[in-house]
């Protein structure tokens, strides 16, 4: 299946780039923080014998522009909305990936689900700031960052440590199956979006708190987790049981459940969201 390369404007001009591939119910794909819908390919090849995959470079990441202003995660959910409209979907599917979660729920947050008929979320618990909850509590919930981290990490990536930065954020990522070669192009990926772009980014989506968006979430919805994520697998399971109907999914170590599941166990993960989106994944 090839790709269609598309190029769309956002209302303040900044052009976005996407793939849009097959025919059928859309399902669009959100990356998560620093990466592009290169690393999609996989599923974008795969699902889009059954669906028309539109996978979106967020603006500053990949092929898409990248201007001085808008990283925040609202920016990102208004840029989704204009990608919506400008390619007039309905009954979307909407897969987010790690804070592309973030951006869905910001999306439902701000235009009420508009247009959008199924979730699914992977590896992103709805509050990652440990400061907002209870200690006891924050593994379950995923809040797992605390803000000396957050803040060490944008600090990195604005300093002269910006490539180590970089590359020690994709080693959390994976498992240690994955090859040299694919951990070094992941990277380059990663490294596309611009270094103060990042660290802005990065720290609007750490102090974000999704939890009030859950129990409004009123299409079917599969949550995603993985043992070998560095977001416990329990926090994907914590997300799935505020979330009317959801089901949930628990990628194993030995199903290589790592950040990076997509990636590194494709036929797997491709076959969960077909059942899923087809209605044969047993509840």
């Amino acid at each position: 299946m090839s790709w269609q390369e598309r190029s769309l404007r956002t209302n303040d001009g900044t052009r976005l780039h996407c793939v849009d591939a097959g025919r059928g119910r859309p399902l669009v794909m959100l990356p998560g923080f620093s990466q592009t819908v290169a690393q999609f390919r996989r599923q974008v090849e795969d699902l889009s014998g059954d669906f028309r995959v539109i996978a979106l470079d967020h603006r500053g990441h990949g092929r898409s522009d990248k201007p001085a202003h808008g990283y925040r995660v609202s920016r990102l959910a208004a840029d989704l909305r204009d990608l919506i409209l400008a390619l007039d979907l309905h009954d979307v599917a909407l897969l987010g990936h790690s804070m592309g979660c973030a951006v869905a729920w910001c999306y439902w947050d701000l235009y009420y689900g508009d247009r959008v008929g199924a979730l699914i979320l992977v590896v992103q618990p709805a509050v990652i700031a440990a400061d907002l909850v209870a200690p006891e509590d924050a593994r379950a919930v995923g809040a797992v960052f605390d803000a000396e981290t957050a803040f060490g990490i944008a600090a990195g990536l604005r300093g002269e440590d910006a490539v180590a930065t970089s590359r020690a954020i994709v080693e959390r990522m994976h498992t240690p199956a994955m090859s040299p070669q694919d951990v070094a192009w992941i990277t380059a990926q990663n490294m596309l979006l611009p270094w103060e772009y990042a660290a802005a980014l990065l720290l609007d989506h750490y102090g974000n708190d999704w939890r009030d968006v859950l129990p409004r979430l009123d299409v079917p919805t599969l949550v995603i987790g993985g043992e070998a994520s560095f977001f416990p697998p329990e926090s994907a399971a914590w997300v799935a049981s505020r979330i009317p109907g959801a089901q949930v999914r628990i990628f194993s170590t030995d199903e290589r459940g790592s950040h990076l599941m997509f990636w590194e166990n494709p036929d797997l993960f491709d076959s969960v969201v077909r059942a899923f989106l087809t209605g044969r994944m047993s509840p």
